[in-house]
Parts: structure tokens; sequence; C-alpha cells
């Protein structure tokens, strides 16, 4: 089972039934738990037959709560309509590493769900066997149902729940999860869970929890990054109606655990944030009031004019392939940071009671948030129980974990009594950490025949010396590295104290855009078809590098392959002002590539017709409907990016605010029609958050230049005189 171990438990339910829990220890990584879990932790078969399903991950609208309980259902050959799914409270002792981010949550439980399902199948087929008289290889399993077909004779699950937690633990090697051709379950869109309650506007996320007797706070951070509060007009404060608390936290230097800021509690939010409006803070800003992003463009100019600063790989002769080539291309692309935008601001809930922390928080690493509010309260990890929320969207921003610090310890101030931190969405959006921007001046070129012969990137980003800040960087088997003879990678850093992070697929959702796209022009010097020009490129090779630069050209040929003949590439007829552009790119162990068609007209307003997406994320799309959203998900998300998300830094603080000023696609700027295709390939399914969105920003910007001869290389497009039709 790709070396992993295996640790099941089981035991008597009250009034009968069946308790299963699993864990696996991973040869690579550590680990905290390698010990059997509580026998809670997954399935609970109860006498009536009504199974109860924990979802162990982080739920921020990927869908994994449903997913990873289909695959135990799937395995344990149950009726899904009488499953109940209800989220775990983080316990990585029970539960194994409990996060979401990386589109790792399918992968790192594939085979950890498949072994625990089919762990208890297997007892409860030597029980069922026991209690008809039959023996148990007779035996076959059928929707919460033990057969014995010879006879005739069944028992269900709930009837033989008790004696199956009786029984010993079977050895691994006699488990056998079930073939993929008797999928009942895995592969169906099933009802989505918590589905009927968010359409219907039920309380069920993070930012709508509460408890009695709670306090609301807001908090007040320095608007320069790692600024600190010196003194604010507290005692005004605390005699504006219902404010309860207000004072100034010091914080621990790190914006990513604790900034300092003012914090004000009062008996209703209103009143907290009312509050906040009288608020007159004296900051010591620090030396990030230096920094803006007029300052960062004009060093990148002055970096591009000089020689790179390190080496990140070279191959071959750049420099004498690309001056020997028949057709050279030179090209300067650009684009900024931008904020995670997620729907829900940041928000926690907590309360310290007799030296012990409870918090309800929508965290995308609630381990590491445990880990974090420990170090900053003095406490022990033991003494702080996490409770995992539904989130409203994340894409990387909860991966960090300030907004649980904060409440945390607002919380310790105010011993026995439960508060509610809630952002703004200008704290969300002025306090984020941000995809950070980029530079790259591009240098290439064909021979006669149209190959590619020469590459050259000097990558201009952020960070100190040959340091890089969170997600800024550019990894030395960045595609198309491994497939130009002659290939160059260097870099220069400029140096900022503006937060970064991961924003849904890190790193992949700029760098996609500026090597696709250069691919592009390529292409179009070489007077080659892009797409034809691309699958030269892959070449006849399977998989290309070794090690972590390994790279399954074989996987990306089929996807755009079939995404050429699924669009109709060359063949549709199309009306003047409108073109079809094609990107694809390898992330987060998913290849995807994708075709869209645009018009844009005399004002340069731009229209997306359609889009087209074939994805290979392995051998099961566990389930379609929510695989399918997130695809689509992911070109929209990736169309916001490209068109109007910007953030700017003016004297160490962020410009934009609000949603008015940092944009996200709407409705009627939407594609009519998102046509998604997956290939199952003999790969062990992965994740779905990721993949689909880095080849949808080179796939619209090259149809631009197919429909309108206007080459985009600076994002976003807004700041070149296009906009949305």
């Amino acid at each position: 089972m790709n070396s992993r171990r295996f640790f099941l438990k089981v035991s008597l339910l009250s009034g009968g039934g069946m308790l299963i829990g699993g864990h696996e220890a991973l040869a690579q990584g550590p680990r905290r738990a390698q010990a059997p879990l509580d026998p809670n932790a997954f399935v609970k078969i109860a006498p009536d037959g009504m199974v109860t399903l924990t979802g162990k991950n982080p739920e921020m609208g990927q869908g994994i709560k449903t997913a990873l309980p289909m695959i135990l259902a799937e395995e344990l050959d149950i009726d899904w309509k009488l499953v109940r799914v209800v989220q775990g409270d983080l316990d990585e002792v029970k539960f194994g590493s409990q996060s979401a981010g990386g589109s790792r949550s399918t992968p790192n439980n594939w085979d950890l769900l498949r072994q625990v399902g089919a762990t208890a199948r297997l007892m409860l087929v030597q029980a069922g066997a026991a209690s008809l008289g039959v023996p148990a290889e007779e035996c076959s399993t059928e929707m919460g149902r033990v057969l014995h077909k010879a006879s005739g004779k069944s028992v269900s699950y709930g009837e033989i729940a008790s004696k199956a937690a009786a029984l010993p633990m079977p050895k691994p090697d006699q488990v056998k999860p079930k073939d993929a051709k008797d999928y009942k379950i895995i592969g169906k869109s099933m009802p989505t869970i918590d589905l009927p309650a968010m359409v219907t506007g039920k309380p069920i996320y993070s930012i709508d929890f509460k408890l009695p007797g709670m306090l609301f706070a807001v908090y007040e951070k320095c608007p320069v990054y790692g600024g600190k509060a010196v003194s604010a007009n507290l005692d005004e404060i605390k005699k504006m109606p219902r404010v309860t608390h207000a004072f100034i936290v010091e914080g621990n230097g790190d914006v990513s655990s604790l900034a300092s800021g003012v914090a004000i509690v009062a008996e209703k939010w209103w009143y907290a944030n009312e509050a906040r409006k009288k608020l007159k803070v004296v900051w010591e800003e620090g030396p990030t009031v230096s920094h803006t992003s007029v300052g960062y463009d004009a060093k990148a100019k002055e970096l591009f004019a000089a020689k790179p600063a390190f080496a990140i790989r070279k191959d071959g002769d750049v420099e004498a392939a690309i001056a020997g080539g028949v057709k050279k291309v030179d090209a300067k692309y650009q684009y900024p940071f931008i904020s995670h935008a997620q729907m829900e601001p940041g928000n926690c809930a907590a309360r310290f009671v007799d030296g012990k922390l409870e918090v309800w928080a929508p965290s995308q690493t609630p381990g590491r948030g445990q880990q974090m509010a420990a170090s900053a309260l003095g406490l022990k990890p033991a003494d702080i129980t996490v409770h995992q929320l539904r989130t409203g969207g994340g894409f990387g921003r909860r991966l960090a974990n300030d907004y649980m610090i904060e409440a945390a310890w607002i919380a310790k101030q105010i011993p026995g009594t439960p508060i509610k931190l809630l952002w703004t969405r200008e704290d969300d959006m002025r306090h984020d950490f941000y995809r950070p921007g980029g530079y790259q001046h591009m240098r290439g070129a064909v021979d006669a025949s149209g190959k590619i012969v020469g590459w050259h990137d000097h990558f201009v980003s952020f960070g100190e010396g040959e340091k890089f800040v969170s997600s800024s960087n550019i990894s030395p088997g960045d595609f198309p590295a491994n497939f130009v003879s002659n290939f160059g990678l260097e870099a220069t850093l400029i140096p900022t104290k503006v937060p970064t992070g991961p924003l849904r697929a890190p790193r992949s959702n700029s760098l996609a855009w500026v090597i696709h796209s250069f691919i592009d022009e390529l292409a179009h010097a070489a007077g080659k078809d892009p797409v034809q020009f691309r699958l030269d490129l892959l070449g006849d090779q399977p998989v290309v590098g070794k090690g972590m630069e390994a790279y399954d050209a074989g996987r990306m040929k089929a996807c755009l392959q079939l995404v050429a003949e699924k669009s109709g590439w060359g063949k549709r007829k199309l009306a003047k002002g409108t073109g079809m552009g094609v990107g694809f790119h390898y992330s987060h162990s998913g290849y995807f590539a994708q075709v869209a068609e645009v018009s844009v007209d005399a004002q340069k307003r731009v229209k997306v017709h359609k889009v087209w997406a074939v994805g290979d994320v392995g051998s099961e799309i566990i389930h379609p409907s929510s695989a399918k959203n997130q695809v689509e998900g992911a070109i929209i998300d990736g169309m916001s990016e490209l068109m109007a998300q910007e953030i700017t830094i003016d004297r160490g603080r962020t410009v934009q605010t609000n949603f008015h000023q940092h944009q996200m696609v709407r409705m009627k700027q939407a594609p009519p029609e998102i046509e998604v295709h997956f290939i199952k390939s003999k790969n062990s399914p992965t994740g779905l958050g990721e993949p689909p969105l880095p080849p949808v920003l080179p796939a619209i910007s090259n149809a631009i230049f197919a429909a309108s001869g206007i080459r985009v290389r600076t994002l976003p497009m807004a700041k070149e005189g296009f906009k949305w039709a």
C-alpha cells in the first residue's frame, strides 16, 4: 500500500454496533501519531443500519467532506442514502494529518480510507457468515447487507455490527479493497454533504457560529506591515455603548502569528465596529513604510538592464543558440501582487477557561494553528481544542492562522467568556499574505524547422540574496526545462516586507501565464500551428526528467490532443475579431490543457465565449459533479486574476480595500459554457483544487492575440486597456 502501515481498531457501541478507525504512517515525512486510533475515528454503524462517517479534513468548498466519506462508504459497501457525515475536530492522533492545501487531501487519503473500509467489510462478512451459519468465503456484501447467495439468506450490517466488533482484527494482507469495476459510489455524483443547508442559507459556516453569552471583537492592525501600536484612546473607546473591553496587543513581531494592534470587544459586533471608527492609534510604522509598487517596478526595470544575480539552471550554450536562431523573440512580462479575496472574511471563536483554550476555526491547517496558539499564549498544544468549521473559501489564505491567534489572545484576556473575532472585508484585503508579483525577461529562438533552440528567462522576483519570499520562487525543473537543450534560468531578487503566501495553484498561477504565453509567441514566430508547436515541444519520450523533475509528457500530450479535438481546433469558422488560444500546465500532480474562444472588439472589450478543459488527475474521478465544479470554478477564478485583480503598495500599506478595487468575474462575464473532460490514466487519484486554474490564463491571453493581434504581457489586462464585454 505505497509504503504505508495501517492501524485499525474496533469496539462495541453502546447498545450494539460497530466503531472503526484507521490511520496511516507514511514512510516519508514526520507523523505525530504512530499508535492505534481511537475507535470513534471514522465509522459508526448503529444497530438500525444507519452509518455515521467522520470527515477528517477541513472543508472549504472543495468538496472533501463528501469525497473522502465516499471512498470509505464505497469500501464498506453501504447505501449512501443511509450515510450521515459529521465534521471531525482536530485530532491528528486519531485521524493523521488534517489539512487542506496543495490538492493533497485526495492522494493522502485514497489508500488509507480504502483500507479502513475494506477491513470493516471483511469483519462484517465474517460476523455475517457466523450469524447465517455459512462459510465466510461464500458470502458477499451489497448495500449494507451480508449475502449468502447459495441459500438466499442475508443479514444487515446493523444486526451484526456488535458481533463484528468483537472479532480479532484481520491482518493487512487479508484485506482486499474493491476492484474499480465494482464501484457503486466512487465515480457517481452523489448528493453533496451540506448542500441543502448551503442553498437555503442555513448558518453552517464559521462566520455564522455563535455560543451563548458570546462577546464580539474587532482588531485594528497597523496599516504598515510590521508596525506597532504605541498608544490609543482606550478610555474613550471603553465608554462607548455596549463596549466591554479595549486593549493594546503588543504582538510577537510575526505578522503571520500575532501582529501588534488594538482589540475592541462589545456585546454585539456592530457596537465593536462602531467604536472602532472612533479609535485613534499612534503607530510606530517601521521600515516597511518606504516600500511602494512604483519603487518595485522601477527596480525591476533597472535589474533587467543588469546581469542576473544568480543562476538557477543552465543547460547547453544558451547565448550561442539564441544568437544562431532563425527567428528570435524578446519579451518582458509583469504580473502583480494579488489578494486571496476569499468570500468569507477571517473569523474565529474562542473561549479560555481554567488554563485551557477552545477554538472554533475555519483553518486550512488547524494543526499548525494549534501549535501557533500554544506558542503565542504559553500553553501546551494538548490544552487547546480545535473544532473545524466549514469555511467560505480559502484558496491558500487560511493556511495562515493569524485570525485564530488573535481570537485566542483576546479570549485569554477575558477568561470564561466566549468571544468571536470577525474581520471586515477591508481587514481581510489589507492584511493578506499576497500572491507575490514578479517580472520575467524572456528571450528565445527557433531554427528553420520551427524548433525551439534556445530559451532564457531572467526571473526578477522578491526576496534577499538567493532566498525567495514565500511562493515567489521558480524551480529549476519548471517547464520547459528538460525539453529545450539550451536552457537558461537566472534570477535577481528585490527585497520586500510585504507579506506573501501561497494562492490557489501557488507559483503556477503566474508562471503558467508567462511560460505558455511566451511559447505561443515562439510558435507564431516560427509560423507554426500553436497546438502542433506544443505537441512537437513535448516530443515522443513519455516521461522527461527524473525524480522531482519528472514530467509525464505522454499524459500532457493526451490532454492537449483531446482538448484540440473537442474544441475543433483549426476546424472552426470564426467570426472577425474572434480567436482561439491554447494553454497547458502541470501542477500539484495534475495535467490540464485548455482552449478558449474569445472575441475582442475595437474598444478592447473581451468576451470569453467558451472554454474547453481536459484533465488527467488519475484513475478515478471520485465525485464527478464536484470535480466538474472545481474545474469550472478554477477557470472563472483564473479569469478574475487575468483581467482586474491587483494589489498595489504605497508607503508600506495596501491601496486596495474591497472588491470594487480588486474585482471578481461577474456572472454575465463568465463563459456561457465550460466543457470539461477527464482522461482516466493508470495513476492514483489526485486533487483538483489547483491544477485546472493555471492553463486558463495563457489560453485566454493567446486567444486575445489570435483575435486582435495584441500580445498581453502585463497583468492585470485592465492596465493595457482591456475590459470584459
